[in-house]
């Protein structure tokens, strides 16, 4: 990931510098304490200008329906104080100007605003998109008194600026490095950031791998180059020449909106999955302690044979014996060796046996019962390997939050975060052979598979004694798949399973009319029969 530069800001305002001049601002919010969402309206179009200024991945840009979706933007129902500021100061009213100040990441943008006499005041809203030092500040740009601040610096954070409510508003500290558009010498690449303004880190690694003579980096730093804005995985430039593998979008606006969105989207899956994996994890290793302890339980429970033995021992030897003895030796008709029973001294030949019956009767109850808890247990158990797997493997935000909605629906979290319904759930398909193959992503799509999706005569497979997706073959117009089909199916449940990687796994496939899912069972558990199995042999 490289960082918001000078010459992207600078390429940014001259893209949009018309738009902005005469639109007026209607909504202000605030999803975040580092995101901000101003919706604009000019020019007979209605636009939202984003402002983050989070220090990992800090940038100004006009939002799309998709990359608000990435983003995950949720407004809350109560705005933070300082967008209550900005809304009282700012909305409704015309932006005049906006402006970047040479080479520095300061977005300004000027308005004609009303105080509470109806007197006609000028302010200025500076987006600052300085890493760390990312801030957004509103100001009187007649006084240059600040009003209000994103973050307040006391001097505690900083010596030199100091930015909060009634304190005049100074630019940053001006860096001792020179203009290099003044510059006539010869270059060193290993320095182009530290000793020229406008030149970032990831400007001087482009710079050096292409060996772009002086006169060129003054025409990219002047914007006099036609510009082709691109992006590939890691970097961004308003030159996509400069770039490996460039996708090159149509503005330097789709470029920021783009790289940005799918970095972001990228830092909140990763944080949901941790969030999921703390959610269920204790939960597993709950049910994974309880299976051992059960099985425990159970190993001890196995006497119960034993003590039927001797019971039945003690009952056809009772009177060749003597009552009131400490143990007895008796010839076991099946083995046909010697056994030694130990008995209760205090107690009769007939009392001993009937000790030993209800042993085994409490031996034999209490192994039922164990067995029943275990099964239980261990079932609990797969189906969290189920959830954590999925939760691995899940590629989109919308995924990740269907598994969140899940362990809602468990008990797991509290306080309810979202409210999605079938209708709300898409799943995958594709097409094999001409049949359409769906493929269950997480346990709400696998259990919307089976019982919203699927007809009686359609193909269902799955991975046998692992963790994986529900493959459903859809059947139409009584056209039956072929062996090969069904492998490729086969393969489709190997690939979207924990057995992926393996060079050999078991797939069993059944007709949907033989699964059963068991009342009150978990998303996506099912019981089947009449199944067959393929071993698919390629990773």
């Amino acid at each position: 990931m490289i960082s918001f530069d000078y010459l992207t800001l600078k390429a940014f305002y001259e893209e949009n510098n018309d738009f902005f001049c005469g639109a007026r601002l209607q909504k202000i919010q605030q999803p975040t304490r580092r995101d901000f969402v101003l919706t604009l309206r000019g020019n007979n179009e209605t636009r939202k200008l984003y402002i983050n200024i989070d220090p990992q991945v800090y940038h100004i840009c006009f939002l799309s329906d998709k990359t608000s979706k990435r983003r995950n933007i949720t407004i809350p129902k109560k705005p933070p104080m300082f967008c209550m500021l900005l809304r009282k100061h700012l909305e409704g009213y015309k932006i005049t100007k906006v402006n970047v100040p040479p080479y520095e990441r300061i977005f300004e943008i000027y308005f004609e605003s009303y105080n509470e006499l109806n007197e006609k005041i000028n302010l200025c809203l500076a987006i600052e998109l300085m890493g760390k030092y990312s801030n957004v500040i509103l100001y009187n740009s007649s006084t240059n008194i600040i009003i209000g601040c994103a973050h307040n610096v006391g001097s505690e954070k900083s010596r030199d600026r100091e930015l909060a409510g009634t304190l005049p508003y100074v630019y940053p500290p001006k860096q001792q490095k020179s203009d290099i558009l003044h510059y006539l010498g010869t270059l060193n690449y290993d320095c182009l950031n530290d000793d020229f303004m406008g030149i970032s880190l990831a400007l001087e690694a482009m710079f050096k791998k292409h060996s772009v003579s002086l006169e060129q980096i003054k025409d990219y730093i002047e914007l006099k180059k036609t510009l082709s804005p691109a992006y590939n995985e890691k970097e961004f430039s308003v030159y996509s020449e400069l770039l490996n593998n460039p996708i090159k979008v149509s503005s330097v606006n789709e470029m920021i909106d783009e790289y940005y969105s799918n970095i972001q989207e990228q830092i909140i899956k990763r944080a949901l999955r941790l969030k999921l994996k703390n959610i269920i994890n204790p939960h597993y290793k709950k049910q994974k302690t309880s299976s051992e302890k059960l099985l425990q339980q159970l190993t001890k429970k196995n006497n119960a044979s034993k003590y039927k033995k001797y019971a039945d021992l003690i009952m056809s030897n009772l009177y060749n014996s003597n009552d009131y003895t400490k143990v007895l030796k008796l010839i076991d008709w099946e083995s046909n060796e010697e056994v030694e029973i130990p008995l209760d001294e205090t107690k009769t030949l007939k009392e001993n046996s009937q000790k030993y019956y209800a042993l085994y009767s409490k031996s034999k109850n209490a192994k039922e019962k164990l067995s029943e808890l275990l099964n239980t247990s261990q079932e609990q158990q797969k189906y969290l390997e189920q959830l954590l797997y999925t939760i691995d493997n899940a590629t989109t935000l919308t995924e990740l939050y269907e598994i969140l909605s899940e362990c809602e629906d468990l008990g797991y979290i509290s306080k309810p975060e979202t409210n999605i319904k079938d209708k709300d759930i898409n799943v995958d398909s594709t097409q094999i052979n001409g049949f359409k193959i769906y493929i269950g992503k997480n346990n709400r799509q696998n259990d919307l598979i089976v019982s919203k999706l699927s007809s009686a005569d359609d193909y269902w497979f799955h991975t046998q004694n692992c963790p994986g997706s529900h493959i459903l073959l859809k059947i139409s117009d009584n056209k039956q798949p072929d062996e090969a089909t069904i492998y490729e199916c086969c393969k489709l449940a190997k690939q979207y399973s924990a057995a992926s990687k393996n060079t050999k796994a078991g797939v069993i496939y059944t007709k949907r009319k033989y699964l059963k899912k068991p009342p009150h069972a978990n998303l996506g558990y099912v019981i089947y029969k009449n199944e067959k199995e393929i071993i698919v042999n390629e990773v």
